[in-house]
């Protein structure tokens, strides 16, 4: 691809570009890369993005005089325990869908085991903290009896008004706690007001991985590519695990046409033109004539640039609190992802009622439609409570 656009990665930490050295080379590699590299920050960085079980194999080869001895023995003791919890949440993940397919609930794996598999072709290269998995969200009561029987309680209570669950939410967590296993039972792809296909669309074009012990349906290449892509911009690509999906996926058979189109319909074009950018840059990942489609001009270089913030920083959007310079910048990044139509959806949505609403004035649930028209006052009322609270008033 000629490249007409090339982004600034020289605030990078030198460690973290040794890592993609090592992911992109394999072991030959220029030595001006090991010099002055901080072992320490190194290992940091692998384990922050996920990279180690892909890092590992390629590290152990390179002569140790290079490398510290306690640097790979590090990765092995990482690499091992991982494919130990690989091995654990494969099991967990045939159970659940073995149940989920005795009942008659339709389910896609997003992520897990599965997805490791199907990338990589090989659990041990990927990283997973815990199972995702898509279902129709009508089937979401019968699947929450189907979790409880096999002993997982649900984590996260979301607070709702109105409904607003169904489209500003996209999953509910549930914790098998004697296992130690996270479930995420996703009704969306993503929260709203992101436009993305429906579940029965998404089901007919599944695929069946069956080189896995056990056959799973998982989301056809095209809707796996807008789901990997739109999940790692909406997380600011801060582990470059991410990144690596993304290299991986576009080495398979996908009809790019077909997913030009989808992207198109969906509003995630440029999205998806900022993962290609972020992956060839970072990673060379070769850009095809039949990819440049999606590269759309400026709006996508200019979004790739933006998450070089996040790769130059360990962000970690998972653990609270987050510090106010990342919030502030998160919160912005979010919003200049939104196509045009989807910043007027989220501006409108703040006129919906929030359960804060409720708990500020609460109304029976007959007379909760008058939340709309008291939305406004009741955002000023909260924020003048917050000033005055915050200024000890």
């Amino acid at each position: 691809m000629a490249k007409s656009f090339t982004l600034n990665l020289n605030q990078i930490p030198k460690e973290l570009k040794l890592i993609m050295e090592i992911i992109k080379y394999n072991h030959n590699i220029n030595k001006e890369y090991y010099e002055d590299i901080d072992w320490n920050k190194f290992l940091e960085l692998a384990i922050h993005h996920r990279v180690y079980p892909i890092l590992y194999p390629t590290i152990k080869k390179i002569d140790n005089k290079v490398i510290p001895s306690y640097v790979i023995q590090k990765l092995s003791e990482v690499y091992k325990s991982n494919i130990f919890q690989m091995l654990h949440l494969s099991s967990e993940i045939s159970q659940v869908s073995k149940l989920f397919k005795k009942e008659g609930v339709n389910l896609l794996v997003l992520k897990g085991p599965v997805l490791a598999t199907d990338l990589y072709g090989d659990i041990s290269l990927r990283t997973c903290g815990d199972l995702d998995v898509l279902i129709q969200i009508e089937d979401l009561d019968k699947v929450e009896e189907l979790l409880n029987s096999i002993g997982y309680i649900k984590d996260d209570y979301i607070k709702s008004i109105l409904n607003d669950w169904k489209w500003r939410h996209h999953h509910v967590t549930y914790i098998n706690h004697s296992k130690q296993i996270k479930l995420e039972i996703h009704w969306r792809l993503n929260p709203g007001p992101s436009k993305e296909p429906s579940f029965s669309e998404m089901w007919e074009r599944k695929r069946e991985i069956t080189n896995t012990g056990y056959p799973f349906y998982c989301l056809g290449r095209e809707d796996l590519f807008l789901f990997l892509v739109s999940h790692g911009a909406r997380h600011g690509w801060s582990r470059l695990r991410w990144l690596i999906d993304i290299d991986q996926i576009t080495r398979q058979s996908i009809d790019w046409e077909k997913l030009t189109s989808l992207m198109s319909q969906n509003q995630y074009i440029d999205v998806g033109g900022q993962a290609l950018i972020l992956a060839s840059e970072l990673l060379n990942t070769p850009i095809g004539k039949d990819m440049r489609t999606i590269i759309n001009g400026k709006r996508s270089y200019s979004l790739a640039e933006q998450a070089i913030f996040y790769i130059e920083r360990m962000v970690n959007l998972h653990s609270e609190p987050i510090p106010n310079q990342i919030a502030r910048y998160h919160k912005r990044h979010l919003f200049s992802l939104m196509s045009i139509q989807q910043k007027f959806l989220f501006i409108l949505s703040f006129l919906y009622p929030y359960p804060e609403d409720a708990e500020n004035l609460p109304l029976p649930n007959r007379l909760h439609f008058l939340y709309f028209p008291l939305r406004p006052f009741l955002w000023v009322w909260r924020k003048t409570s917050k000033h005055v609270i915050s200024r000890g008033i």
